[in-house]
């Protein structure tokens, strides 16, 4: 029986623990960015990192190998490719809304024109630091301490990203099982949402990593070849960089590489007017090439064999166009996040909510939008062996002749 003073604590403590969980929420606020895009490097590197646990049998050293030999350079590109783009399209589209809209989707927007200058400049060439292109050494200097101190900070960012997505990698079973523990067990709810919000993550991040790489291969070959056939003065710039972001592009379904090849063929066509009919023939055909193997093939092959499908398309499409201009460069992986958070909690709790019914641990509407709760926890080895054995024995009534 419960007495006024230990209610009296139990207040107290719920107090204090409000405390800590607001200023929890303000520090995740504050540092937003690092934990978004380390959330991202954990799912999309996970199957990765348990492929390489199997082989040297060590989870420290698996997820030190995932984390340094494939994250940290897919960030790295990321970064470089975003400045690139930005500074293109700042010479090709100066004084238009658009340069305002591509530095809000890389980050760039509030760093001022000259700083941005200098760090392009220090990417590209280190030695720039010790001069410029005019003026003395100490007229140069502060404007390139400023960009040398947001280089440093974007390589700090991306640090603790990576550092924070190996910490997962490490500890994410010892995370699991204490929230299990706090949520009330692997039978609860409660477990069964987070086990559906976790495969999904999973299925979008690492299916989204994989066709990215797929798709920046191929990309980047075609410009390549477009450059070794195209006549006279014509040529895609920047091949690398324009390629890697075909690859990211690609992860938007519908508009999938259009972002990139369309402005590539209408540079092609700028190009082509200096040039003479005959050139502008080959850029037809260009555009005819680029819609097939960049917008046909990865919607109709490709994507479908990486990327599973587990969660409908048009909720990524939205995920992914609207999270930038939301939040900026993060919400490019942060408002999917959001997404997956809804779409399960629609699945799972909403319906026994608003009908008044006990929340069962399972999907009772929109069963193929997602994952399903007690498939995922069978595959995890988190249901009971009579309950295993149950399901299995339903799916194979399911499956048999009769069943139709």
């Amino acid at each position: 029986m419960r007495t006024p003073r230990m209610e009296r604590n139990r207040v107290g403590w719920w107090a204090f623990v409000l405390v800590l969980l607001g200023a929890a929420a303000f520090i995740a606020h504050s540092f937003v960015g690092i934990l978004v895009l380390g959330t991202f490097g954990y799912y999309a590197t996970r199957p990765i990192s348990n492929r390489i646990e199997g082989l040297v049998d060590s989870k420290r050293i698996s997820a030190t190998v995932t984390a340094l030999v494939v994250l940290t350079p897919v960030l790295l590109l990321l970064a470089y490719a975003g400045l690139r783009i930005f500074t293109q399209a700042q010479q090709a589209f100066e004084g238009t809304g658009i340069t305002q809209f591509v530095a809000r989707y890389t980050g760039l927007a509030g760093i001022p024109d000259e700083q941005r200058g200098q760090l392009l400049s220090i990417v590209q060439d280190p030695a720039s630091l010790l001069g410029g292109s005019g003026g003395s050494f100490w007229s140069q200097i502060q404007p390139a301490l400023q960009a040398t101190n947001l280089l440093l900070g974007g390589l700090l960012l991306i640090s603790l990203s990576v550092t924070l997505t190996y910490v997962l990698l490490v500890k994410d079973e010892d995370v699991a099982d204490s929230l299990a523990e706090l949520v009330g067990g692997s039978e609860s709810t409660a477990y069964a949402y987070g086990v559906a919000v976790d495969t999904d993550l999973e299925s979008v991040f690492f299916g989204n990593l994989l066709f990215a790489a797929l798709m920046s291969v191929v990309a980047t070959v075609t410009y390549y070849a477009t450059n070794l056939v195209a006549p006279g003065e014509l040529h895609v710039p920047m091949v690398l960089v324009l390629g890697f972001l075909t690859g990211v592009a690609s992860l938007i379904p519908i508009v999938v590489g259009k972002l990139v090849y369309v402005p590539v063929v209408a540079y092609l066509g700028f190009q082509a007017t200096q040039s003479g009919s005959a050139s502008l023939t080959f850029v037809g055909a260009v555009l005819v090439a680029y819609f097939l193997v960049l917008d046909i093939l990865p919607q109709s092959v490709l994507q479908p064999y990486v990327s599973g499908g587990r969660i409908n398309p048009l909720v990524l499409l939205f995920g992914y166009i609207l999270g930038p201009m939301l939040f900026g460069w993060y919400g490019f992986f942060f408002l999917p996040i959001v997404f997956v958070l809804m779409l399960e909690a629609y699945r799972i709790v909403l319906p026994e909510l608003i009908h008044g019914e006990p929340i069962e641990p399972e999907a009772t509407v929109a069963e193929d939008a997602g994952t399903d709760p007690q498939e995922a926890r069978e595959e995890r080895g988190d249901l009971p062996e009579g309950e295993t054995a149950e399901r299995a024995e339903k799916r194979d009534g399911d499956s048999s002749p009769d069943a139709s």
